[in-house]
């Protein structure tokens, strides 16, 4: 399966960052990829007032996601904000084209490093796994990277691929915590790990979580394949999801586990 991953710097815009999404979609198409992965907030980056800015899964922003990802013939992830309740919203991650509608909501909010998510996001509930061309493909946000439970569980019901879609907030050692819990959570579920990130933000937007770029791509057994730096770029990568089954042939932490 060949996989890209757009590490973007989105706006405040959703106007302007669905163009940049036109153009990432554009170049994924015609690098042959099956799967394009865009980060965290394409939509719209954090620093913001966020309610204002979120649209209902079938809203006009998501709606020329579908219409952009059905006309080029591949499945695209990109992430937005949804209504939530009470006044929040909902971090949504939506997986358009090549016949999927999915969107997940994030489930475990960043309240963390002196930053608290959950006071503007509702938090989700339920994991998804998408079929891309016979491939599961387990969906997780950002601060989701910390909690092995989920990577597992999304291997354990037929993810072979998991993909972090990210705007990994800045700070002493942060880039070194986002390679090495993309590659043990590569280990925990021995699946590829797919993390794509926000590149490095030019400006501070008051402390928010606005990305330290780094995409990368994780094997199964936890060797780095390919890593962008922090400035805005593209990877595409060919996975064989077969090497998943191999591995856990010899390493079968699945199958092994007890809790």
């Amino acid at each position: 399966m060949r996989i890209a991953l757009a590490q973007i710097s989105s706006s405040a815009d959703p106007a302007a960052n669905l163009e940049l999404v036109r153009e990432e979609v554009a170049a994924a198409a015609a690098a042959g990829a099956r799967l394009l992965v865009l980060p965290e907030a394409t939509m719209c980056r954090f620093g913001v007032p966020l309610a204002p800015v979120a649209q209902p899964a079938d809203g006009p922003w998501a709606s020329a996601l579908t219409e952009i990802a059905d006309a080029a013939g591949l499945t695209v992830v990109a992430g937005g904000f949804t209504p939530g309740s009470r006044g929040r919203v909902r971090n949504t991650l939506f997986a358009r084209g090549g016949g999927i509608h999915a969107d997940y909501d994030k489930v475990h909010l960043y309240d963390a490093f002196g930053f608290a998510e959950s006071d503007t996001v509702e938090p989700g509930a339920e994991p998804v796994l998408l079929d891309v061309d016979g491939v599961g493909v387990g969906l997780t946000t950002c601060y989701d990277l910390r909690f092995p439970g989920l990577f597992t569980h999304l291997a354990g019901s037929g993810a072979r691929i998991v993909v972090v879609s990210a705007s990994w907030g800045a700070g002493p050692g942060k880039v070194e915590q986002w390679r090495l819990l993309a590659r043990a959570r590569a280990l925990d579920s021995t699946s590829f790990v797919v993390a794509c990130g926000q590149a490095l933000a030019t400006e501070d937007h008051g402390g928010a979580p606005t990305g330290v770029g780094h995409s990368l791509v994780v094997s199964p057994d936890g060797e780095l394949l390919a890593e962008l730096g922090e400035e805005p770029g593209r990877l595409v990568v060919d996975l064989d999801p077969a090497l998943a089954d191999d591995v856990r042939a010899v390493l079968p932490v699945l199958l092994n586990r007890r809790f």
